[in-house]
């Protein structure tokens, strides 16, 4: 595929799929990766809780 083909390949393929996105799917989106972030967060908090190492006397 030669240079101008190329371009007008992705060219095409991303001004179709900016018109194919909602607002449904962009809040989807943010809701899904607030959510992830806060489990991933407490997770995290747990296994760090697990993990500690007792101080030796």
């Amino acid at each position: 595929m030669d240079t101008c083909t190329k371009s007008g390949v992705i060219g095409g393929t991303l001004f179709s799929a900016i018109f194919n996105i909602t607002w449904d799917n962009i809040v989807f989106t943010v809701v899904m990766a607030a959510i992830g972030a806060i489990v991933s967060y407490f997770v995290s908090l747990l296994l760090q809780k697990f993990t500690k190492k007792k101080p030796h006397k």
